[in-house]
C-alpha cells in the first residue's frame, strides 16, 4: 500500500501493518496533538528541515529493553568516579539545542525550529523529558524523549566529554526500571546503540509491545521530583 497522506486539520494515522515501506504516511503538522496520535500509534516523524513531515514506522524497529543495557568496563569506571551527576527535566530547552548541533562528519541536522517548538510544548504538557549530565557545573551531555504509558520513546542524544550520553542514558534506564518501563524505543538501528545493547525487532512485535506499554497510565509532568 503506497504511504498515507494526511488531509488537512485530520489527526489520524493509519495502521502501520497495512503498509509494505517504512514510510507511512506523508503531511500534517507537527502540533502537539499530531505528535501524540503519531507516537501512540508507533510512528515518529524524519524530515529534512523546509521538506514535507514524514511519518516512519520501520519495518525493523530498533530497541533497548530496560533490563538489557550493556555497561562496558570504561563506562562502568565512569559510573564509580562519580565524574558526572544527572538531573531530569531540569535544562530540557538546552539538551535539544545539544542535539541539534551538527556531529562531525555530517552538518545536517533534523531538528529544525519547528521540532524544538513541538517538542518544546510536549515537555511544557508533561510529555517530554530530558536527562542533563553536568560536570563542574556546565552542561556537558544528556538525552530527550517522550514517554506515554511505561514506553519511552527516545529522540535524540548528545556529547560533549566522553561517556557524558552514556551516563545520561544509565540515569534514564535506572530510573525507567524503578517505574517499570520495560523498553525504550530507539528508533533506528546505529552500531552506537548496538554497543549499549539496543536490538532489532520486527514491526509486528514492536506495534504489540507498544500496545501493551500503553495500557498502563501516563506518568506525566516533571519527572525532576523522581530524581534521588
Amino acid at each position: 500500500m503506497p504511504v498515507y497522506r494526511i488531509p488537512a486539520n485530520h489527526v489520524w494515522f493509519p495502521n502501520a501493518e497495512n503498509f509494505d515501506g517504512d514510510i507511512v504516511a506523508v503531511g500534517g503538522d507537527m502540533s502537539v496533538s499530531h505528535l501524540l496520535v503519531a507516537y501512540s500509534r508507533g510512528l515518529f516523524p524524519w524530515y529534512n528541515p523546509g521538506e514535507e513531515i514524514l511519518w516512519w514506522c520501520p519495518l525493523q524497529r530498533c530497541v533497548l529493553y530496560t533490563d538489557e543495557l550493556k555497561i562496558s568496563h570504561g563506562l562502568r569506571n565512569t559510573l564509580n568516579r562519580k565524574t558526572f551527576t544527572c538531573t531530569m527535566d531540569k535544562a530540557f530547552e538546552e539538551v535539544m539545542e545539544g542535539c541539534r548541533q551538527p556531529r562531525q562528519g555530517d552538518p545536517s541536522t533534523w531538528i529544525s525550529d519547528s521540532f524544538m517548538e513541538s517538542y518544546g510544548e510536549l515537555f511544557q504538557q508533561g510529555y517530554a523529558h530530558s536527562v542533563e549530565t553536568w560536570k563542574d557545573g556546565e552542561l556537558v551531555g544528556g538525552l530527550y524523549g517522550i514517554s506515554l504509558g511505561r514506553v519511552f520513546f527516545g529522540e535524540s542524544m548528545f556529547t560533549r566529554e566522553s561517556d557524558a550520553s552514556k551516563v545520561a542514558l544509565h540515569y534514564l534506564v535506572t530510573t525507567l526500571r524503578k517505574l517499570d518501563f520495560a523498553m525504550i524505543d530507539c528508533q533506528v538501528y546505529n552500531r552506537h546503540l548496538g554497543t549499549l545493547g539496543a536490538r532489532v525487532i520486527d514491526r509486528t512485535q514492536f506495534l504489540s509491545e507498544l500496545e501493551t506499554g500503553l495500557e498502563k497510565p501516563i506518568i506525566r509532568g516533571s519527572w525532576s521530583r523522581l530524581c534521588p
